[in-house]
């Protein structure tokens, strides 16, 4: 429950923030009836990866505990993996000029008068991250029992959500940057765990045939089957009885990527350190209508 809360928490801020970056820069040209257009887009986005979700795990449970399935289940991991770490280090980098790209993009689909334009923006910007949403919800439930991951995505999507309301018509201020980079963090630990679970895979499958002997086993103080046990398996990749590589692997992986991540922030000079929205404005200003916005998500 733990992990998709906070994938989902973190998840649903960024779609949300685009959604209201989009919003915002329609209201502030006059063009609220365009608002249609983008909520047709975010729209057809869930309903795309909702059922796709859905189709996917009816059908690999036709597959449950046969050798197809674990040979998905590691190629779900290290995708996973693989789209984490790239996705958490993209936003980081490229997060200051979102917005901008973003009214870019908006005013290119308004002066061609397509209609569908704008649609198709918020299609791709919502339905990127449930993409991405999915894959992760696909590794937790075959890293852990599916025995609160409902509950725990729900949750954090609620709370993203509350939180992108209250930035975008209540003018609540929130660092953002403080904010991605703590879940940065915690996601690139989270990522670590799911290489553990593939490492693990790949050597049951006998793919991979060194360092397979356990270093110890704490099934009789933590086992992965009781409540606790699970959480800190699906969110920290905790293991009962790890083998050589899965824990070189693990400390690695994180050594190697928290540090990147760390220093990748440090490195950005004249980065902002906060959005700050409802910020105020000059009187008249054009831009009042999207002053309760941040112009990017550190």
């Amino acid at each position: 429950m733990a992990a998709t809360f906070v994938i989902f928490l973190r998840e649903g801020i960024e779609a949300s923030m685009i959604v209201a970056i989009l919003l915002a820069y329609l209201k502030r040209l006059g063009l609220e009836r365009h608002f249609r257009d983008v909520f047709l887009g975010v729209g057809v986005a869930f309903a795309v990866v909702l059922v796709g979700g859905v189709t996917a795990y009816l059908t690999l449970k036709t597959y449950a505990g046969s050798r197809t399935q674990t040979i998905f289940e590691t190629v779900t991991y290290l995708v996973a993996a693989a789209v984490l770490t790239y996705m958490t280090f993209w936003m980081r980098r490229h997060a200051p000029s979102l917005s901008r790209e973003l009214r870019e993009r908006t005013d290119a689909a308004i002066d061609g008068k397509a209609r569908w334009g704008l649609a198709l923006l918020a299609f791709q910007a919502v339905g990127r991250e449930g993409l991405e949403t999915m894959v992760f919800t696909l590794a937790i439930v075959f890293a852990s029992s599916a025995h609160g991951v409902i509950g725990g995505g729900v949750a954090g999507l609620v709370v993203a959500l509350v939180i992108a309301f209250a930035i975008y018509r209540l003018g609540a201020r929130l660092n953002f940057a403080v904010f991605f980079k703590v879940v940065g963090v915690l996601l690139m630990v989270f990522a670590a765990g799911i290489l553990a679970d593939a490492v693990q895979n790949l050597q049951e499958l006998g793919w991979v045939n060194f360092l397979h002997h356990a270093l110890w086993n704490t099934s009789g103080t933590l086992s992965e089957d009781s409540t606790l046990g699970d959480i800190v398996h699906s969110f920290f990749g905790y293991a009962q009885q790890p083998t050589v590589l899965q824990v070189t692997v693990y400390v690695c992986y994180v050594a190697v990527a928290v540090t990147a991540f760390i220093l990748l922030g440090r490195s950005r000079p004249g980065s902002p350190g906060a959005a700050v929205p409802g910020a105020p404005v000059a009187a008249g200003s054009a831009d009042a209508s999207a002053s309760k916005l941040p112009s990017s998500i550190p």
